[in-house]
């Protein structure tokens, strides 16, 4: 066993609102309309202006201009369990609050320029993710006659990280039947991550205290989405839509501890490559009072290969180049989900879905970012404030699995742990038409 690798030292790096409760670093947040049916059918219902989010040319179904407003409140549950060294009777402890909760605001406006053309603007985010594990990266274990072996500091620490998407769409009605639309997604995104704790860097071997990541960076990026609606009638519809996601780069203060020079190497930039997001959505009016929608998306993880950083240098002014943080071999992904809205009376409208969320993590498993299949239970209501504006609210129980993660460590070679992440969502919608 390797108890401490004087090379580079590398962490496993994430940078992408919120503790992911999605597949990968992916947010499911953007409506409580959607968090209430599991977002089963929302590229196509198009009951409020929050469809924005998921496919631009259902702009074209709306006749007055649309505004939703929203805020979800996620409290997260995120428990790192166990974290050994493998093959060695070494026990670096436990974190059973990884996470901590977060407010994600979103809001919509649509605008029908004329019977063929709608206009959209939108504020919402699709990705994110925030562990923290510092608390253990301090917990050392002496073995006698061996010597103290550091806790797998590379692996443990703080991953927060914030992006916004601002969208910009226009939408065309060919006729009665076929509507397409695409947008414009500029993304912002801000980041924090660490990697500290004490490792035997002192004279004789002695424990010292050591940043081996400190990352302060944001940065912008471009991307799309296009889409379609088909109408078979007012009952029955059917849409899809492509969102293309870019590689995001963020600049600012990215520092990696080099121990061979005993310095810090600054570099430039780091680079994340983001995956795409292809849906289907279909929505049926099967009586006056009850709705059937459903959902299914297919998301590009296999994209995610790697993260790097660029531009590097010593204090010196030597370059350093660039230089790969993290190495990810994830797998592409499937979401399914159905639900159903059930119209009470004139004021209150209830829905309720489930969502099976598959996992993206194969053979390369991260305690940064948690991963497993997950399915998602929910409840939701509309009340009718009056002919123009509604409240809606939703709930959401977010299940995942144990997980047993496998992660290579510079310092003490293969690191096992058990992870499981569940949440609860609370979202709160105010809609009008104008």
């Amino acid at each position: 066993m390797t108890y401490f690798n004087k090379t580079l030292l590398v962490s496993a790096l994430a940078l992408a609102c919120g503790q992911t409760m999605a597949a990968g670093f992916q947010l499911n947040s953007q409506s409580a309309t959607g968090i209430g049916r599991a977002f089963a059918g929302d590229a196509v219902i198009a009951d409020n202006a929050s469809v924005l989010a998921r496919n631009p040319a259902a702009m074209a179904m709306f006749d007055k201009a649309a505004l939703s407003l929203g805020m979800t409140y996620a409290d997260i549950d995120v428990k790192v369990k166990d974290v050994q060294a493998a093959g060695m009777p070494l026990d670096f402890g436990s974190e059973h609050d990884a996470a901590d909760a977060k407010f994600i605001p979103n809001f919509y406006y649509i605008r029908p320029l004329s019977d063929k053309l709608a206009f959209g603007m939108a504020a919402f985010s699709n990705f994110g993710t925030g562990t923290d594990t510092t608390a253990l990266a301090n917990n050392a274990v002496t073995i006698p006659g061996l010597g103290t072996v550091p806790a797998p500091v590379d692996l443990l620490g703080n991953t927060e990280v914030t992006t916004v998407n601002l969208n910009t769409s226009l939408s065309y009605r060919f006729d009665e039947h076929l509507s397409i639309g695409a947008g414009i997604d500029i993304i912002y995104g801000q980041g924090k991550l660490s990697r500290e704790g004490t490792l035997p860097l002192g004279p004789n071997g002695a424990l010292v205290n050591a940043k081996l990541v400190d990352v302060d960076a944001d940065g912008w990026a471009l991307g799309g989405i296009v889409g379609l609606v088909y109408e078979f009638n007012a009952e029955h519809r059917i849409g899809a839509s492509y969102r293309l996601s870019p590689e995001f780069t963020a600049s600012g203060d990215i520092n990696v501890f080099n121990t061979q020079a005993m310095a810090n190497v600054s570099f430039d930039e780091i680079a994340i490559p983001m995956p795409d997001i292809f849906q289907v959505a279909g929505f049926h009016q099967l009586s006056d009072s009850f709705a059937l929608h459903y959902t299914a998306q297919y998301t590009s993880w296999g994209d995610f290969k790697e993260i790097t950083v660029k531009d590097g240098s010593l204090p010196n002014g030597m370059a350093v180049g660039n230089a790969q943080l993290k190495h990810y071999a994830w797998d592409n992904s499937w979401l399914f989900s159905i639900g159903g809205t059930y119209k009470l009376n004139a004021d209150w409208s209830l829905r309720a879905g489930y969502m099976h969320d598959q996992g993206v993590v194969d053979q390369l498993s991260s305690l940064s970012i948690p991963d497993s299949d997950r399915n998602w239970y929910t409840v939701g209501t509309t009340f009718a404030l009056d002919k123009q504006s509604s409240v809606d609210f939703g709930l959401a129980f977010v299940r995942g699995e144990d997980v047993e993660v496998h992660e290579m460590s510079a310092l003490i070679g293969e690191v096992i742990a058990h992870t499981r992440s569940n949440a609860v969502y609370y979202s709160m919608q105010y809609s009008r038409s104008f």
